[in-house]
This record gives C-alpha cells, structure tokens and sequence, in this order.
C-alpha cells in the first residue's frame, strides 16, 4: 500500500470519526476545539487531563476533545515545539536561531525528564508557551469553524439521501 493510500486511509478514519458522532454540530466543534486547544499550547503529557475535564464543563464532545490533542503527536513535534519556541523567542525580541530551538527541544523529547526541560531555561519555557498561545490562537477557531462545517455538510448529505430512499 502506498504512502498517498495510507494517508486517505487515514483521512477518511478521522473524518468519520468526527462526522458520525451522535451529537450537534457545535457539540462536536467544540470539543475538536478544545483538543486543539490543548494541543498546541500544553506540552505532552498534561493534555488530556487538562481537555477531558474541560469538555465536560464546556459541554463539547470528549472524543473530539481527546483526539484534537493529537495535533501534537510524537511525529510532528519536531517541526511544532522548535517552532513555537523560535515564534515565541522572536516576539520576546530574543536572538534564538531555528538550529538552537532545534537542538533544545531534540534534547528535552530524547531525555523527557524535568531536569532536561529546566536546561532549556526560563526564556526557552516562556518562548514555547508564548508561540504555543500565537498557535492556539490560530488553530483553535479555524478546527471549531473547519469541523462544525463538514459535520454539517455530513448530516444534511444524509438527510437528503434518507429523503430520497423515501
């Protein structure tokens, strides 16, 4: 099977996922978005604990909430945390390189301890955090607007062909 296979293999999985879910377009927006949320501005391990709960305050779907943390994953957050490392850097005016955000956030996902994460330093952790809130801030409206649309298109294509069977 081909790599482009795969990948619509993959694609297809989510999007049902996401549109057969039992529930309101909001509903289910809403809890992809939270996920999303989470995943950009929370680094791993805290996500979850943090998005189920809060899923359940804001009444969105827990599934779209624990699946949108998976926006980082243990693929992409060597291209995502260097990134909003480096974002972040640049807005506080630091000189930080993309070789050095690169380096740091390589040593920290390889070690995975505290220790290596007090390394980076403070300015490090408060660049990461504020590249991930410029992320959050992009991501999580376009994934409520982005999932709420095709959850929509979905219900009313299956409308129309349980009214056409009729």
């Amino acid at each position: 099977m081909s790599f482009k296979s795969k990948m619509r293999r993959l694609w297809l999985r989510m999007y049902m996922k996401v549109v057969r879910e039992k529930a309101s377009p909001e509903y289910i927006a809403r809890g992809w978005a939270i996920g999303m949320f989470y995943g950009c501005f929370i680094p791993f391990g805290f996500q979850l604990i943090l998005s189920i709960p809060t899923a359940f305050l804001l009444k969105g779907s827990k599934i779209g909430a624990t699946v949108g943390t998976f926006f980082t994953n243990h693929f992409s957050v060597f291209i995502i945390y260097p990134a909003q490392c480096w974002v972040g850097n640049k807005i506080m005016g630091g000189a930080l390189t993309w070789d050095a955000a690169v380096r740091a956030m390589q040593a920290l996902l390889k070690e995975q301890s505290y220790q290596a994460l007090l390394a980076l330093g403070w300015e490090l952790v408060i660049a990461f955090f504020i590249g991930g809130a410029l992320l959050t801030a992009v991501m999580t409206p376009l994934t409520y607007w982005f999932v709420k649309r095709i959850v929509i298109a979905f219900q009313n294509r299956k409308k129309n062909k349980e009214a056409t069977e009729k």
